[in-house]
């Protein structure tokens, strides 16, 4: 990996030099002083990844950024930052750039880079050592594991019960979003009950009764699992996606700050929002009609999140539609917008088998399956689809069917503004062969021994048939 480093303290780009080629997989290509270097060391090296200062004295590091990435909408930038620099890491993470990290948080540099190298988007401690400063404050004394990745691996949630379990835990606090959230769920987990394998508990082959403690502090609007009895790993070695589900590990506190969204990716704030409407959707489409003020509850919400997912994703820094997003993502996953009625969730069970295996985003498999599921089912309760066409997106065509595919559309259409995947050929592992999607089908049902959903329940067929209808580009 090639690295070109820029900032205007000698001392600081001497340093970093030095931690960086301590390392056998990383060379320094270049070294610069300013933005001007940068955008001349960038063009003649073409390094991998460009770690520079935020702010430099003859031309900032924003501006270089802002210059690299008009003409290199792939590079991959990481910058250095400080507290006082929260204006400028807004905009810079709107111009493209990979993330940001602290200047005096040595210890994260390697792995951040190794992260940004990967195509994975980082961002700074900065929230942590508030967290941290608390803590110490009040004299509390604590451990912390970090790695944590988007679709949460089983190996690292090991290593958290590892460590739990060394420290003699009395509560796992979260720091981040969804996957931050459920690791923390699983070391909870897995340090409250020695001597099991924590993945025996998400496939259902040992029991629980008790777990540590949880509490969360926020950093995305997404998952919901802040309030949520549930929380996914992924078998690295297996490429097993699965889910766990117990009011043991529902978290006993959530702090919810708008703000500390404000920085987020556009592409990771848009797959929070897709999650948020699917787990009330996902709630919605069910065999059991009847529950009025359920109904009400779920079509508020998904009315709620469509208009202030628009107006968070346009500004990320509206203050007010971030809170709403916020509340509406523990509230979708709650069970509250599911009171009286079973959870379908075949459509996460499809995005799961995804994400497994590609490593693709959870919101970015949800959107891509969801089109191709509801126009697949749709008829097995038209009047359904109807109705949420007319209580949520405002559809009033007399005409049933008319109106239930228009009300499929309007959701592909919000997913799209969204530069959000409505078919598999969208994301990024593209169209897919046929064996592909009958080994994805496969695999979802445990070989045809499961069925997935209530709304219908989805055979191996079934599964497959939706698959192939989303196999477009």
């Amino acid at each position: 990996m090639r690295i070109v480093i820029v900032d205007d303290d000698v001392f600081v780009s001497g340093a970093l030099k030095t931690i960086l080629e301590t390392d056998e997989e990383i060379t320094v290509a270049g070294v610069g002083a300013d933005g001007n270097d940068a955008v001349v060391l960038y063009k003649k090296e073409k390094p991998d990844v460009l770690l520079m200062d935020i702010r430099m004295k003859e031309k900032s590091g924003l501006e270089a950024a802002k210059e690299i990435l008009s003409f290199d909408e792939s590079a991959r930038i990481l910058l250095l930052t400080t507290f006082s620099d929260d204006e400028y890491i807004v905009k810079a993470l709107k111009y493209g750039v990979k993330g940001y990290l602290l200047k005096q948080d040595y210890n994260s540099i390697l792995p951040a880079l190794k992260a940004v190298h990967l195509g994975q988007s980082v961002f700074g401690t900065e929230i942590t050592f508030r967290v941290e400063e608390s803590l110490k404050e009040y004299g509390i004394v604590y451990e912390e594991l970090s790695g944590v990745k988007p679709n949460p691996g089983l190996s690292l949630a090991r290593e958290g019960v590892k460590k739990a379990s060394s420290f003699g835990a009395d509560l796992i606090l979260a720091v981040g979003g969804g996957s931050v959230i459920d690791t923390a769920k699983a070391a909870a987990l897995g340090a409250a009950n020695p001597g099991t394998d924590i993945w025996e508990f998400w496939m259902g082959r040992a029991q629980t009764v008790k777990a540590l403690p949880v509490g969360v502090v926020l950093t995305i609007p997404a998952a919901g699992s802040e309030m949520s009895d549930s929380a996914v790993l992924t078998d690295e070695d297996t490429k097993k996606k699965a889910g766990y589900n117990s009011d043991i590990v529902r978290p006993r506190f959530a702090v919810l700050n708008p703000e500390l969204a404000y920085t987020l990716p556009k592409y990771q704030l848009a797959c929070g929002i897709v999650d948020i409407l699917m787990h009330t959707l996902e709630r919605y489409f069910t065999p059991v009609a009847g529950n009025e003020l359920t109904d009400e509850l779920a079509e508020g919400l998904m009315r709620t999140v469509i208009r202030n997912g628009k107006k968070a994703y346009e500004n990320q820094e509206d203050y007010d539609a971030m809170s709403e997003l916020t509340w509406c993502a523990s509230l979708s996953h709650n069970g509250l917008t599911g009171l009286g009625r079973p959870k379908d969730f075949a459509c996460h069970k499809l995005g799961h088998e995804l994400s497994g295996r590609f490593d693709e985003a959870h919101g970015a498999t949800l959107s891509a399956v969801w089109g191709s599921w509801a126009k697949y089912v749709y008829q097995m309760d038209l009047d359904r689809f109807v109705r949420y066409g007319k209580q949520v997106w405002n559809i009033e065509t007399e005409d049933k069917e008319e109106a239930a595919l228009a009300s499929i559309e309007q959701t592909e259409q919000f997913f799209r503004s969204l530069n959000m995947p409505v078919c598999l050929g969208e994301l990024s592992i593209g169209v897919q062969t046929e064996g592909v999607l009958k080994s994805l089908a496969e695999y979802a049902t445990k070989k045809d021994t499961v069925r997935l959903g209530c709304f219908k329940e989805l055979t191996a067929q079934d599964a497959y048939e939706i698959y192939k209808e989303a196999n477009h580009r």
